[in-house]
């Protein structure tokens, strides 16, 4: 199974159409080769490192509150249990 991630676009591209963007407050770079159009502040789906789909603030927001339900944690999520929160429910990580 494939799964895409929605991100937000939040620098601008490089000469090799690397930009950064940010998942569930971690921020990464991917490629926006198949994605020549997107700009800053668009959401993008991303898979193996790859931007393949500009998508609508709505369709990310629901996509990630779909992970969340699933357990997949933020970055935020993550280090408050490292200081000293721990989750109960022992869901995967992001």
């Amino acid at each position: 199974m494939c799964l895409a991630i929605p991100a937000k676009i939040v620098s601008e591209p490089n000469d090799n159409s690397m930009a950064e963007v940010d998942i569930l407050g971690v921020r990464r770079h991917v490629s926006l080769m198949m994605t020549p159009a997107a700009v800053v502040g668009d959401h993008v789906l991303v898979h193996a490192g790859f931007a393949i789909e500009v998508v609508d603030e709505e369709f990310a927001a629901e996509t990630l509150e779909m992970l969340r339900d699933m357990g997949i944690k933020s970055a935020d999520e993550l280090e408050a249990e490292a200081a000293g929160s721990p989750s109960s429910d022992g869901a995967p990580a992001l």
